[in-house]
């Protein structure tokens, strides 16, 4: 039978209970706490679908909530408020899974606030980040300056993003990456927006670009692994 998700509550610091979904499909060797997006939680069907493609792949999931989503949406919590809640997320995914590799990160506001969080402390036990469309700037104002933290990141990042992503131009985001090195690595999944939705004239399903993302996350994971 297909492992399912087990509903998991824990304290984010001093900013009440939040939710946590844990997938572990038998035999994982690696666990993604996965932050959602700013606009939708961790039910939303882009992370469930991403859960349910790296489970296939025998590589576990740990998606929860942001404090200002466990109470209905709305604005964004404040960035003091996002890292506290990454740590505790982290903190419980290693305690839940204690002899699973662990890495961190999630769709757009998500990856950022691990990022950020990486960036102040290192975040125990994650080996690295993956991030589901990396929120550069927001969309008709092209920056880098979202990505400044990033240099104080020294854990190896996997950067998912499309090519028609209006909230990451790709000739802005890879001369940042360049200057990473190996530290970084960049996969673009060609016409694909900021929710990895492609156009029909592309030829190309949803369903594929789902299966690009989930291949490419255990490719890279397996470079990571000691040889």
């Amino acid at each position: 039978m297909p492992a399912r998700a087990v509903p998991i509550r824990f304290a984010a610091g001093a900013h009440g209970e939040v939710s946590g979904l844990l997938l572990v499909p038998e035999g994982a060797r690696w666990l993604y706490v996965v932050a959602h997006g700013a606009g939708a939680g961790m039910r939303h069907p882009f992370m469930g679908a991403v859960a349910d493609r790296l489970a296939g792949r025998g590589i576990a999931t740990f998606r929860y909530q942001f404090p200002y989503m466990e109470r209905g949406g709305g604005r964004p919590d404040p960035p003091h408020v996002a890292t506290a809640t990454v740590r505790a997320a982290v903190t419980e995914a290693s305690r839940s899974c204690p002899d699973v590799a662990l890495v961190a990160g999630g769709k757009s506001f998500g990856g950022r606030m691990t990022s950020t969080a990486m960036a102040e402390e290192p975040l125990p036990s994650v080996r690295g980040l993956v991030f589901l469309g990396f929120p550069l700037h927001p969309p008709g104002r092209p920056s880098a300056t979202r990505a400044r933290h990033l240099e104080d990141v020294t854990a190896p990042m996997l950067f998912l993003q499309g090519t028609r992503d209006p909230l990451a131009e790709l000739d802005l985001l890879r001369p940042v990456l360049d200057r990473f090195g190996d530290r970084a690595t960049l996969h673009v999944v060609e016409g694909a927006d900021h929710s990895f939705a492609v156009l029909k004239r592309s030829g190309r399903t949803g369903e594929q670009v789902l299966d690009e993302l989930a291949q490419t996350v255990e490719a890279w994971l397996l470079r990571l692994e000691p040889s």
